[in-house]
């Protein structure tokens, strides 16, 4: 059966990627509207930007009011702010939610239906031109047609989909993610890893997208506890960079599954942000998903060297031990660490659990997945 494989039109990565940007920048247009927060302001990410940027007398305004949770009411006052100063093109710097951010954004600029409007359909309209430069290494947002934005009204996640979200230009720079704490070193890898991982063993998954998953797979277990126990391992961040960008491709042209399905309705309620939920579904999770889908765990465990066993179920159970030993590596905090209340996650439950089947990410999955599967992990997960 034929596949259909996206990707940015142009990836510039490696060391000093965004100076070799600089021709690609220039045909955006003539004033950014940088979408960032204002963590990337103080740490001087967005004056490496600006430099670039002023260098090639290209005029720009500075949104720096986006949260780790961005929601459709910073979207329209973004908006209606990039409407008022002029601009022409997009560029978003920082993790996820800035790049999620300006791609909700070039939905509103010619257009005048809200947001959630666009939920369950697959958008294809007009925007300004857009470059993503990721300064964490996870998300994989600049390299996907993808964006989640939290509803206010309805208390739910967007998932919003459509060729037209894909950047134009994606500039993968390990510069900026040398700054990035351990916690969000952690957190944004593990979540680069459900992207991979997930992708492959997806009902969705295709030849190309494995290509990519396998290696971002790969590239993440040799460096993320690099990065993480040294964030100044300059080459550990370059490969975790790539295994991003790669992660993102892939689950781009396949799909995620149970681990994103049941991350968003928690991140929803509980403002947990996604790179983290997603690491703490990740192993009760997978231990789910491998029943039913041996075989492509399996392929994951050769694929490493984690095991030369021809039994499918051994080879695949021996991956979800190694998989266990990183994820404890990597300090994830449990829930009621984090903060969640007990009565009031339980109380939730079910209604997270409705809410990820709703999203239709559960389905990819292999194994079939019940709402009554969710009601129990998340009952599982909660420590």
């Amino acid at each position: 059966m034929a596949s259909v494989f996206l990707a940015p039109k142009t990836i510039i990565s490696g060391k000093d990627a965004l100076k070799e940007s600089e021709k690609q920048l220039v045909k955006l247009g003539k004033k950014a509207f940088i979408v960032t927060d204002s963590t990337m302001v103080k740490l001087g990410n967005v004056s490496l930007l600006q430099n670039v940027l002023d260098k090639n007398d290209i005029g720009y305004h500075i949104f720096d009011e986006v949260n780790y949770e961005p929601d459709d009411i910073i979207v329209t006052k973004a908006a209606k702010v990039y409407k008022e100063t002029g601009c022409d093109h997009l560029i978003a710097l920082g993790g996820g939610s800035p790049i999620d951010t300006a791609k909700a954004i070039s939905l509103l600029l010619d257009n005048d239906a809200p947001l959630n409007s666009y939920m369950g359909k697959i958008i294809d309209i007009r925007r300004p031109p857009l470059a993503a430069i990721p300064t964490t290494a996870g998300t994989g947002s600049e390299a996907t047609k993808f964006t989640i934005i939290n509803d206010t009204a309805n208390k739910v996640k967007m998932l919003l989909t459509g060729p037209c979200l894909m950047p134009d230009i994606a500039i993968i720079d390990p510069a900026f993610s040398m700054t990035a704490p351990k916690s969000v070193t952690s957190h944004t890898g593990i979540d680069a890893l459900c992207h991979a991982l997930e992708s492959y063993t997806s009902r969705k998954s295709q030849p190309l997208s494995d290509t990519f998953a396998l290696s971002a797979i790969k590239r993440i277990f040799n460096n993320l506890e690099k990065c993480y126990d040294d964030g100044s391992d300059v080459e550990a961040r370059i490969q975790m960079s790539l295994a991003a960008l790669e992660a993102g491709i892939s689950f781009n042209n396949s799909s995620v599954t149970i681990v994103h399905g049941m991350s968003r309705p928690m991140g929803a309620l509980f403002h947990v942000p996604h790179g983290l939920s997603n690491a703490m579904l990740l192993r009760e999770c997978m231990n789910f998903a491998v029943e039913g889908a041996y075989d492509r765990f399996a392929d994951v465990s050769r694929y490493l060297s984690f095991s030369d066993d021809t039994d499918d179920k051994k080879a695949a159970l021996i991956f979800l031990e190694k998989l266990g030993t990183l994820l404890d590596h990597l300090h994830v905090p449990t829930m009621s660490e984090f903060g969640i209340d007990r009565d009031t996650y339980f109380a939730n439950i079910e209604k997270m659990a409705n809410d990820a089947y709703i999203s239709g990410s559960p389905s990819n999955t292999i194994r079939e997945v019940k709402v009554e599967d969710m009601i129990e992990l998340y009952k599982i997960i909660y420590k």
